[in-house]
């Protein structure tokens, strides 16, 4: 049976071959979501190396963190943009779990990162969530939690109103957009935990902040930052 099986998925390979969504190169049996010369060739940040990286920098005399992170630097064409453009818009949410092991194991040795008791993603409006079908972030989540041993939390930070894309939007227009968009629920429930605030991509980090004053309001908490690219 296990022999027909494999003859079956090879001869469903020939017909409909998975395809790398970083390259668009065919994948071969023993490659999942991404191929092999993308998952060692992207741009790593190793910004987990570095206490005081670009990201956490963008933060200085903003927030309190205990650490911020990026996975990959994410450059205009690039093939990182490629990923997470079908992560995002093509239903490939096995991209998110796959990237958020990947990083969750960078993380696990970080002593910034020790201790997540919750990971929270950005959360997405209703009705944006309803058109896409899933919020990329949460993907995200879901794959360093396995890593982190962290529960994923996705219903306690809520977005109170939509806004408007940020794309081509300065600096500061992107502050003024997130202004009192965030709040938090049960805030009982975070006081003293370790969260790691996590996102697809950081620009700006307007986004972010929003996020994290509610958050950092709460008794005892400390926050961290990951996201799966750090675009300049």
């Amino acid at each position: 049976m296990r022999l027909k099986t494999s003859y079956l998925a090879d001869f469903l390979s020939l017909l409909f071959p998975q395809l790398c969504p970083a390259c668009g190169n065919e994948l071969v049996a023993h490659e999942k979501v991404i191929c092999t010369d993308c998952h060692y060739n992207l741009p790593l940040t190793n910004f987990h190396l570095q206490a005081d990286n670009i990201v956490a920098q963008q933060f200085w005399g903003k927030l309190n963190l205990e650490g911020a992170y990026a996975l990959y630097y994410f450059t205009k064409g690039g093939k990182v943009q490629n990923l997470m453009h079908h992560f995002k818009y093509k239903g490939m949410q096995q991209i998110g779990n796959f990237l958020g092991n990947v990083a969750g194991k960078q993380l696990s040795g970080n002593p910034q990162f020790a201790g997540v008791d919750y990971i929270i993603p950005v959360p997405l409006h209703k009705k944006r969530l309803k058109e896409r079908g899933y919020n990329q972030s949460t993907c995200f989540a879901q794959g360093l939690a396995e890593k982190l041993n962290g529960i994923v939390e996705e219903n306690n930070l809520i977005r109170t109103k939509a806004t408007q894309t940020q794309t081509h939007r300065s600096r500061f227009a992107r502050f003024e957009n997130m202004q009192e968009v965030f709040a938090v629920k049960n805030p009982e429930k975070l006081k003293g935990k370790h969260i790691l605030l996590v996102d697809d991509i950081i620009t700006t980090g307007s986004t972010l902040e929003a996020c994290a004053i509610p958050l950092l309001q709460i008794e005892g908490l400390k926050l961290s930052i990951a996201t799966i690219a750090y675009a300049e």
